[in-house]
């Protein structure tokens, strides 16, 4: 149980009225406000902003999908709790994953929002409708987003879904019970597990808990806690037999993503002034070449010989 919640971080984001009202010039100036890239509060591998997080033991977990229908119900979502993939009206899924070259055994994998400390949805999102509060969730603002869907396209786990099917669509993700954090509780898939495969705590702690268990089994574990450094580190933290890569999990190495589209971005305004130069020069260009035809017609129209101007 979290012993201490603080308050949901105020930021001044970019809102979605504010984007209609201002059109390109309040875009401009939520790109420069929004996507600035906060530094990491401190190194991911200690996770010792205080910040929770999860530890998910895949040793433990027996795919009983309990965690999916307190996700279901904590949510109000009725979908089929046993699909194996996350959906617009499903956050979280239990998948089972046959084990290569050893038939008839299994491993069953958790799929949700890994909440990354340097988000890259947050980072893409030209309206600030996502950002990571203090306390370690990635939250989602409806009423800010704009359907542009870049969230999507950012996130290094492909986890963001968009409600296709619904008139209203929005994107829709694992906010790791943002709500329940604040009211002094544990999200509800870990309070659910029968197994206690989904270990909810401060990541600090859980990074903590996740490395003893390694150093005590080491013929149990493989020496690697997925999330640890992963796309810069993320609140989700995970333990297994299988190598992660037989098991799916996604190779994204450990430069969180806003780091590396920072320097492109960095470059936009560069760019953009080179091509409103540029513009410029075609445009004198283009004025310069229409005077010339005006005083070619003038002179055609007067009679007068090239190069000569009329009445000389």
């Amino acid at each position: 149980m979290p012993t201490e919640v603080r308050g949901a971080r105020t930021c001044p984001l970019l809102s979605r009225r504010a984007l209609l009202a201002g059109g390109a010039g309040a875009v401009a100036a939520g790109l420069s406000g929004s996507l600035a890239v906060p530094a990491l509060a401190s190194d991911p591998a200690t996770g010792g902003d205080g910040s929770f997080g999860m530890l998910v033991d895949l040793t433990e977990c027996v795919g009983c999908r309990s965690c999916v229908y307190a996700c279901q119900e904590a949510n109000g979502w009725t979908g089929d709790p046993e699909r194996p993939a996350i959906d617009g009206d499903q956050w979280t899924a239990v998948r089972e994953v046959e084990l290569p070259g050893d038939p008839g055994h299994v491993r069953y994998v958790r799929t949700q929002c890994f909440h990354c400390l340097d988000p890259a949805c947050a980072s893409a999102c030209p309206v600030g409708a996502l950002h990571k509060t203090p306390e370690g969730p990635v939250v989602y603002d409806a009423g800010r987003c704009i359907g542009c869907r870049y969230c999507m396209v950012a996130c290094p786990f492909h986890i963001p879904r968009y409600q296709w099917e619904t008139p209203l669509p929005l994107v829709a993700k694992c906010i790791m019970c943002a709500p329940r954090l604040e009211r002094g509780e544990s999200p509800a898939c870990a309070e659910a597990c029968p197994t206690g495969a989904t270990t909810f705590g401060r990541r600090s702690e859980l990074i903590a808990v996740a490395r003893k268990r390694i150093a005590d089994h080491p013929d149990r574990y493989v020496p690697r806690i997925y999330g640890l450094t992963e796309a810069g580190g993320t609140s989700w933290l995970y333990l297994s037999d299988v190598p992660f890569e037989e098991l799916g999990f996604a190779s994204v190495g450990s430069t969180p993503p806003p780091q590396k589209t920072q320097a492109v971005m960095e470059k936009v305004p560069v760019v953009a002034v080179g091509v409103a130069a540029l513009m410029a020069v075609v445009r004198w260009w283009e004025g310069a070449r229409e005077s010339r035809d005006e005083a070619r017609d003038a002179r055609e129209r007067a009679g007068t010989p090239s190069g000569k101007e009329p009445g000389a």
